[in-house]
């Protein structure tokens, strides 16, 4: 069989928008070549649905990580796919920056695996240092904040999804009484939607004192370049000083103070005003005449350019 044929049209076009990192194509029964990266896939016995599906799943996140950063952030990754779970995908877990396990229920069908999140969202956790427990937030909130941005670079997630999930989604990571910042809380919520909270605050600051010129892009990639993928543990400060560095701004730092050490002040309403995000009943328009439209903008386009 031409398994390129199997994997279908949508493949095809992540793959012509992610030229920049590669070409993600089957290198063999089970393993995947992206740019200069192998991925191998070791599928268990009796999963829900046919193997060039699962594979073409595989290249649909691996494209969008690899398009964020021009790369895909490991050389080597053994991905782990098994059954089990009563959803579609799984219980993704991600060791260091080496391997990924991710579950498939029993009726997992191909459209879920079109729409999945799970498995962009533990490839992004390769290309970020390991911190202490009590900064699991800015490890999960990121990757949870780049996921749907990433996917929507390359085509396989719209803008309008993208602002849906953040306006229907981040007020769940909003302090709620007692609470004594994101270094210091436990819950799932303000774990990951309140540290996506952060990084799109900080995406959002950095752009703007910047004219856009830099991001939380430049930020993640300069981490990156440094060392900090998921096999290195690295302190709080090494992340916040490499990634002011490379934004020229101190907001990562400025942004933890008021976030991390108390619970802060996050007025949401203004926020997507400001950036010309309409919500209405599940559904999202824009307003390009907003203050901060180019910016919004900018956030889900695969070229950013200074206003």
């Amino acid at each position: 069989m031409n398994l390129f044929r199997a994997l279908g049209p949508m493949l095809v076009l992540g793959l012509f928008m992610a030229t920049r990192a590669g070409i993600c194509a089957p290198a063999g029964e089970e393993t995947i070549q992206i740019g200069a990266s192998t991925i191998r896939i070791a599928f268990a016995a009796n999963l829900p649905l046919p193997q060039p599906v699962m594979v073409e799943w595989v290249c649909r996140a691996a494209v969008a990580v690899s398009n964020y950063f021009g790369y895909y952030p490991v050389k080597e990754l053994l991905l782990n796919v098994e059954r089990g779970g009563r959803g579609a995908v799984n219980d993704g877990v991600t060791y260091g920056a080496r391997r990924i396990e991710v579950r498939l229920g029993w009726r997992a069908k191909a459209a879920d695996l079109n729409q999945d999140w799970i498995l962009t969202h533990e490839m992004f956790h390769l290309a970020f240092p390991t911190l202490k427990d009590r900064y699991r937030w800015m490890n999960e909130g990121l990757s949870d904040y780049l996921e749907p941005i990433a996917r929507s670079r390359v085509g396989q997630f719209s803008a309008e999804k993208v602002w849906v999930e953040f306006v229907e989604g981040l007020p769940q990571g909003l302090p709620a009484e007692g609470d004594r910042g994101l270094d210091n809380t436990f819950t799932r919520k303000r774990i990951y939607w309140g540290g996506n909270l952060y990084w799109l605050l900080a995406d959002v600051q950095i752009r703007e004192k910047t004219k856009n010129r830099y991001s939380v892009d430049d930020a993640i990639r300069a981490i990156l370049h440094e060392g900090g993928n998921g096999d290195a543990n690295w302190s709080l400060e090494q992340v916040l000083k490499a990634g002011d560095k490379a934004t020229h701004t101190s907001l990562l730092q400025d942004l933890h103070e008021e976030l991390g050490l108390k619970p802060g002040t996050v007025d949401l309403d203004a926020l997507w005003k400001k950036l010309g995000v309409k919500y209405n009943q599940g559904v999202v328009t824009f307003d390009n005449s907003a203050p901060d439209a180019a910016i919004r903008i900018a956030i889900t386009s695969t070229h950013n350019t200074g206003l």
